[in-house]
């Protein structure tokens, strides 16, 4: 059975980005702009991991609010943060996440900490 990914980006190319390449790794993945509340997607669909953007245009939460949401419920959902700013590696909010990783063209980075995240939770 496929692993499933839940990706939650603002900016409609970058879900479409990281869904083509996660699904040509063989995973399932499901995409929102983060304007749904983030547990009616998360009941909806089910994931075994979530990309979090951190910066959300046009939502009043950031994704560090959002973390704090998830993790507040499910404490054990592998969730890795995905920005294009390095400087919120440093916020203390976003250690609760499992991962942290700078957006690039090349996504070794993002493939990796989602196959260590995923094994950590098997």
């Amino acid at each position: 059975m496929r692993k499933k990914i839940l990706v939650v980006d603002d900016e409609l190319h970058i879900r479409l980005l990281y869904q083509e390449e996660l699904e040509g790794d063989e995973y399932s993945v499901a995409l929102t702009d983060g304007r749904t509340p983030i547990m009616e997607v998360i009941a909806k669909e089910h994931p075994d991991l979530i990309i979090l953007d951190i910066k959300l245009e046009g939502n009043p939460l950031t994704g560090l609010d959002i973390l704090q949401i998830i993790r507040a419920a499910n404490n054990s959902m592998p969730v890795i943060l995905s920005t294009a700013y390095d400087s919120f590696q440093y916020d203390l909010k976003s250690i609760a996440a499992d991962a942290y990783v700078v957006k690039s063209v090349d996504l070794t980075m993002l493939r990796d900490a989602i196959k260590e995240a995923l094994n950590k939770k098997a």
